[in-house]
């Protein structure tokens, strides 16, 4: 399974940004996608995360300012980050979890296949 993330950037607090995670229609169908954040120094963690059926969750920190959505026909899986802040700044992975694992489980150990990473900076 092939990943490709993009759409990272250096932004001002305040500001927008939206990745996209392109793949293939199967893997839409079948596993639920989720997209991870790395800062220097620390471990990757979940940010959010979209099933087959469109089910969604996302950690309390991006709640209200982040939305995941996917786009079968282009393949692609998407993250609009709005009101963007410092602590926002990683690089930001898209990957697939394991199949049958549902979006409210999505962590290190329960993603299949990674996509390469794009740099967000969130900084004035």
């Amino acid at each position: 399974v092939q990943l490709q993330a993009s759409g990272g950037g250096l932004v001002q607090p305040g500001g927008s940004l939206r990745l996209s995670c392109v793949t293939n229609r199967f893997t839409l169908e079948h596993y639920a996608i989720a997209w991870f954040r790395q800062a220097p120094g620390k471990e990757r963690k979940g940010v959010a995360s979209i099933g087959p059926t469109d089910d969604t969750y996302y950690i309390d920190s991006v709640k209200g300012r982040f939305a995941i959505s996917r786009d079968i026909d282009k393949n692609t899986v998407y993250l609009q980050m709005n009101s963007l802040k410092p602590e926002d700044t990683a690089v930001y992975f898209c990957g697939t979890l394991l199949l049958g694992i549902t979006p409210e489980r999505m962590n290190f150990d329960n993603v299949g296949n990674w996509g390469s990473g794009t740099q967000v900076t969130v900084s004035s």
